[in-house]
C-alpha cells in the first residue's frame, strides 16, 4: 500500500460531519419556508410533517448550530493561545501572492503552481466565510427567533431586515457550498471521483507532494508519514 498522512484529527472529521448535518437539515427546512410558493416547496414540508415540524426542526438545528460555532470557535482560540495550533488558517500575504502565482499558471505565462502549506487560499476564504456567514445567520436567526424581545431594545424594522438577511445569506451559502465547495474539495478532475480525506482523516503522500508540499515537508521532519 502507498504512504498516507493523517490530515485530520478525529476531532476535525467530527466537527465536518457536524456541520455537514446542520447545514443539510436547515437547509431542507429553510428554503421551503422562504419559497412557499414553488411548486416543490410543499412536498418537502409535507415530508418533514407539516410547517410546524419544519419549523421546530429548522430552530432546533439553528440553536445546534449556533451552539456549535461558539465551541468551535473557543477551541480554536484555547488551542492558538496555548501552542497546541498554529495560525495555518488566518490569511497572509502569501495568500495574495499564492493566487496571483495560481493565476498565472491557469493562463500559461507561468510554469510553476503556487506551493502551499496546510490551507491554501481558497480554503481560508471557504473557512472564513462560513464563520462570517455564520454569524450573521445566528444573529438575524435569534432576532427573528425572538422578535418581541428584539423589539424591545431595536427599532421595530430590524425584524423585516433579519429576514431578509437571513433567506439571502442562507441562499449565498447554498450556493457556495453547492458550486464551489463540492465541487474544489470533493469532485475536481484533481481528485475525481471523490475526495474521502475529510471523512477517513487521511490524504495520500502523492496527493500531499502535489497540493500541500510545505506542509509535508514539515510533516517528513516530524516523522509523521504513515504506511497505508
Amino acid at each position: 500500500m502507498s504512504e498516507y498522512v493523517v490530515r485530520f484529527s478525529a476531532r476535525q472529521r467530527t466537527e465536518h460531519l457536524a456541520v455537514m448535518v446542520l447545514f443539510i437539515t436547515l437547509s431542507v427546512t429553510g428554503f421551503p419556508q422562504k419559497y412557499y410558493e414553488a411548486w416543490w416547496a410543499e412536498s418537502i414540508i409535507a415530508a418533514v410533517g407539516g410547517i410546524d415540524a419544519a419549523r421546530w426542526i429548522h430552530r432546533t438545528a439553528g440553536i445546534l448550530f449556533a451552539a456549535f460555532t461558539v465551541v468551535h470557535l473557543m477551541t480554536a482560540i484555547g488551542l492558538v493561545a496555548t501552542g497546541r495550533s498554529p495560525l495555518s488558517l488566518v490569511p497572509t500575504r502569501k495568500d495574495f501572492t499564492d493566487a496571483v502565482q495560481m493565476l498565472k499558471y491557469y493562463l500559461g505565462t507561468s510554469d510553476e503552481p503556487a506551493r502551499f502549506d496546510r490551507f491554501d487560499y481558497r480554503q481560508k476564504f471557504e473557512y472564513w466565510g462560513l464563520v462570517f456567514g455564520g454569524i450573521i445567520m445566528i444573529t438575524t436567526g435569534l432576532v427573528l427567533y425572538l422578535p418581541i424581545l428584539t423589539t424591545r431594545y431595536l427599532p421595530g424594522e430590524v425584524i423585516p431586515a433579519a429576514k431578509l438577511a437571513h433567506g439571502n445569506e442562507g441562499l449565498m451559502a447554498f450556493l457556495v457550498v453547492i458550486l464551489w465547495h463540492i465541487y474544489n474539495a470533493h469532485l475536481s478532475p484533481d481528485v475525481f471521483p471523490f475526495d474521502k480525506s475529510i471523512f477517513t482523516g487521511r490524504i495520500s503522500h502523492e496527493r500531499m507532494q502535489h497540493e500541500h508540499p510545505l506542509e509535508l515537508a514539515r510533516i517528513k521532519e516530524s516523522g509523521e508519514v504513515r504506511e497505508g
